[in-house]
């Protein structure tokens, strides 16, 4: 049975927030291979398709394989505002009307590429974004887990002269064997000089991770956090605590999280009173953007209009943006009932 056909006009009518987007996973297969031939990086795929034939994972590793491949394009500063761009259009489609956008230094520099080229083209894009598009944003710079503690001191040490367009601090990159309690220091360091923190856990990782990223690096929200539900009395915890967790519906199916949409805990969640978020994660690589997410939410759990509602405003709620930028967009929410 189809969805109500007013569905889909509510969902692109809804003001949001995006709060879990890796601004890296946003590299359609079309902008890999023109960086490619900007920048002269010899590609393993002959054509876009052939690309897309590679998204089929298995698992979280055999996605970030592909990822860190594709990454290889972004060399200059132009590109990375070229892809930030792309994504803010699509941010005006959707009616995402705030972003917090990932990014993950260490996935540059190890490649040579200076920090500042990094989140310099981000930044001026972003900037740009919300002189001609009305977007507003705050950038936080993810650790990749995978790497060792050390490398992630090395790179807060490395981002001290840009700290003025970095709002916040994440934890990224494989979960599984990587539990939050390895950086503790780090976002020790960060909440320290006022940054917020974010961290994902519970998608591979179990909830005890969850447990760790709320007590030891003590943050703001939990990005994925799906797997709480293995722990009654944490879910309990952070619904009464109103902790967010960033859920990112078509990325915990296309990883195998989830066999299939119908299994997902979403509408589980909310029911039970979490600050749950919908967002679209790595949305060039899981089959779409935000509204995409809603979308699939919508034809394979059944929210009512109410609990769609309550997606969007939780997306405003749980945002960094300040008091009276939340109450402006509440009310246009609360505008279309």
């Amino acid at each position: 049975m189809s969805i109500d056909t007013n569905v889909p006009e509510l969902i692109r009518k809804l003001p949001k927030a995006e709060l879990h987007l890796h601004i890296e996973g946003t590299l359609e297969p079309e902008m890999v291979f023109e960086l490619a031939q900007r920048n002269q990086v010899q590609l393993p795929f002959a054509s876009t398709c052939e690309l897309r034939e590679q998204y089929d994972f298995k698992d979280l590793q055999s996605f970030l394989d592909l990822y860190y491949q594709a990454t290889a394009v972004l060399q200059t500063e132009q590109d990375f505002f070229d892809l930030t761009w792309a994504y803010l259009e699509r941010c005006v489609a959707d009616k995402v009307v705030h972003t917090e956008i990932f990014f993950d230094p260490q996935t540059h520099t190890a490649r040579a590429v200076p920090f500042a080229v990094v989140v310099d083209g981000i930044r001026r894009a972003l900037l740009q974004g919300e002189r001609e598009l009305g977007i507003t944003s705050k950038l936080i710079m993810c650790f990749l887990r995978h790497l060792p503690a050390d490398a992630a001191l090395a790179t807060w040490e490395e981002a001290q002269p840009h700290l003025d367009g970095i709002h916040g601090v994440g934890l990224d990159s494989s979960e599984r064997d990587y539990p939050p309690r390895l950086f503790q220091d780090v976002f020790t360091r960060a909440r320290s000089a006022g940054l917020k923190a974010v961290a994902h856990a519970g998608e591979e990782g179990p909830a005890a991770y969850i447990r760790e990223a709320v007590d030891l690096l003590q943050v703001s929200r939990i990005d994925h956090g799906v797997r709480v539900t293995e722990d009654p009395a944490l879910m309990d915890e952070l619904r009464d605590r109103q902790i967010p967790l960033t859920v990112c519906p078509l990325s915990n199916t296309r990883l195998c999280v989830y066999a299939r949409m119908s299994e997902h805990p979403l509408i589980r969640l909310l029911d039970h009173g979490l600050v749950v978020t919908v967002n679209s994660d790595d949305p060039a690589y899981f089959g779409g953007y935000v509204n995409d997410n809603y979308l699939a939410v919508a034809e394979s759990l059944r929210p009512s209009r109410a609990q769609l509602m309550q997606l969007a405003r939780n997306s405003i709620v749980a945002s960094f943006m300040d008091s009276d930028q939340k109450k402006h967009w509440l009310r246009e929410i609360d505008g279309l009932t």
